[in-house]
């Protein structure tokens, strides 16, 4: 579907797909086929206007971005460390929330000497500490952020944390909250534009699923 003939919406699979399924709902949108299981890239809705596209969490931004998708919804973590040039954010919808913090052993707060950080979020991390004054030596993983203050890789991890049952199991604990995150409703700026009417209609229909959450 091209711009000019519909709306595409970008959603990632995992928590966050299964939590926007029902506020697109609420909004009259309603997958043909379930996204978890297709292997169809692009899925038609209820709407004949709309259609889903389900890409990586962290590409979710970009495919909006390049007006590849419309709209999209993508945790606050992607945005923050990916960057939100050329995108909208109107509405916080309260779903996949958790915290970004940081973590290691209970009881061993930050010093003032240089600190070994692990983590995937190496943009927010850097800006987080830059702006406290504070020295770090990053070093980037993709998983099992948990692994590394236990095998001395590093002194601390930043890291989402929802129950922190995998911290307490591994022996560390949240030490510092760096951000709260939930998902947001993102829009390509130029669609905002040319798309008003749809992307409103689309806005206005998430709100009432919002206020009953």
């Amino acid at each position: 579907m091209n711009a000019s003939d519909g709306m595409t919406i970008a959603l990632s699979k995992g928590r966050i797909l299964e939590e926007t399924l029902p506020l697109l709902e609420c909004a009259g949108i309603v997958p043909l086929e379930d996204p978890a299981k297709t292997r169809r890239l692009i899925i038609g809705t209820s709407r004949p206007d709309v259609s889903i596209v389900v890409v990586r969490a962290t590409d979710v931004p970009t495919y909006v971005q390049y007006g590849a998708a419309a709209v999209g919804v993508a945790g606050k973590d992607v945005l923050m460390e990916h960057g939100a040039s050329g995108l909208y954010e109107p509405l916080d919808l309260g779903i996949a929330r958790c915290r970004m913090m940081l973590a290691g052993r209970p009881g061993h707060a930050p010093g003032d000497g240089r600190l070994r950080i692990a983590t995937k979020f190496v943009n927010v991390t850097q800006r987080h500490f830059a702006a406290q004054g504070r020295q770090v030596e990053i070093i980037k993983l993709y998983g099992s952020m948990e692994l590394a203050p236990l095998v001395g890789l590093a002194d601390y991890i930043v890291d989402l944390v929802d129950t922190g049952n995998t911290l307490k199991a591994n022996g560390l604990a949240p030490l510092e909250l760096i951000a709260q995150i939930s998902s947001r409703l993102v829009v390509n700026k130029a669609a905002m534009k040319m798309q008003h009417a749809r992307i409103q209609q689309l806005i206005e229909g998430l709100q009432p699923a919002l206020t009953q959450a």
